[in-house]
């Protein structure tokens, strides 16, 4: 049964427009290690998860998520002009966040304390992401490049140039390692080699701001979401376009794959949340509980059928459907 399985109301005093979702790890261990593999899987039960959310009320939000509710843990501040991208590390230890403030802020989450801060010059940065070793923030900005900094260092160790391009909405990096993609208020889609930091592929499928992209598990597939109200997905080896969703009323704001890489989720300003399933290309479920534009939604990093959404109402939603 596809069901509400939560909702927190005013979870930010303006419009909630990006969220996170990350599990600590486990320190000390071995992942690769069946044991301790077995073992952590039997004890999911008692690792906090954390659920990060940012608003337009400047404020980063870290609520811990246990058997489907909420619980505020930290309350971030030190942003101005809105907190519009926010990222958690792959190791579940650290988030950051970007504002239009020109900053991009990196967070201890189990603490709530800032680790640094980096300036980024007079921009407007609309979107961050980790590298999947943690290693590397990487921004986009109006200025149309692609930066990556230090995690560490907090200094910029490369910059990927669009080409001239417009306005950087959106960012997404392979789960690889080998691809960013990014996307702009122009519809144009860059996808680069990471390796040789240049444009492996430039696409052109949609007319209309990207508002949001990510990889599939796998990193064959490229997801696109779009003010046209349209999906695309291409296969990012030979950069053809694999398919097109249509279904929302409005403009497509977030996408992404759950964990197993078989379904995807959306979310629009039509104030829906849409389940999709890969192979046959078709809706399976839309969900209704937001009054406004729904800015994100993310799967839970290791459960197929869990995920969270935010929204201009304010509010945090939480969804189960079967697997």
């Amino acid at each position: 049964m596809y069901s509400l399985i939560h909702k927190t109301e005013n979870a930010h005093e303006d419009s909630i427009w990006t969220c996170a979702w990350g599990r600590p790890k486990k320190k000390d261990t071995q992942l690769d290690n069946e044991d301790s593999r077995d073992s952590m899987q039997s004890n999911n039960d008692e690792v906090t998860e954390y659920i990060v959310t940012g608003s337009v009320d400047d404020t980063v939000k870290v609520w811990e998520q246990k058997d489907g509710s909420l619980k505020l843990k930290h309350k971030l501040t030190g942003h101005s002009l809105g907190v519009v991208s926010v990222a958690i590390s792959s190791d579940g230890n650290k988030c950051a966040s970007s504002s239009l403030d020109s900053s991009l802020r990196l967070w201890d989450l189990e603490l709530g304390e800032k680790i640094s801060s980096i300036d980024v010059g007079p921009v407007d940065i609309w979107t961050v992401v980790f590298s999947p070793d943690d290693k590397f923030i990487v921004s986009g900005s109006h200025a149309g490049k692609i930066h990556l900094y230090g995690t560490e260092s907090g200094k910029q160790e490369q910059s990927l140039d669009t080409r001239g391009g417009k306005f950087t909405l959106s960012v997404a990096y392979s789960p690889d390692g080998k691809y960013i993609a990014s996307g702009a208020i122009d519809g144009i889609i860059n996808i680069f080699d990471v390796a040789y930091g240049k444009v492996l592929r430039t696409l052109e499928g949609h007319a209309m701001p990207i508002r949001s992209l990510c990889f599939s598990p796998d990193s064959q597939l490229l997801l696109t979401a779009s003010d046209d109200g349209h999906m695309k997905l291409y296969d990012v080896k030979d950069a053809n376009v694999a398919g097109t969703l249509s279904g929302h009323a409005s403009w497509v704001l977030g996408v992404a794959f759950a964990p197993d890489g078989q379904k995807f989720a959306s979310s629009s300003s039509d104030h829906t949340v849409k389940i999709w399933e890969l192979a046959q290309r078709q809706c399976l479920h839309t969900f209704n509980d937001h009054s406004d534009q729904v800015w994100s939604v993310k799967y839970h990093p290791k459960k197929n059928n869990l995920l969270v959404s935010v929204s201009e109402d304010k509010a945090i939603n939480l969804y189960e459907y079967p697997q």
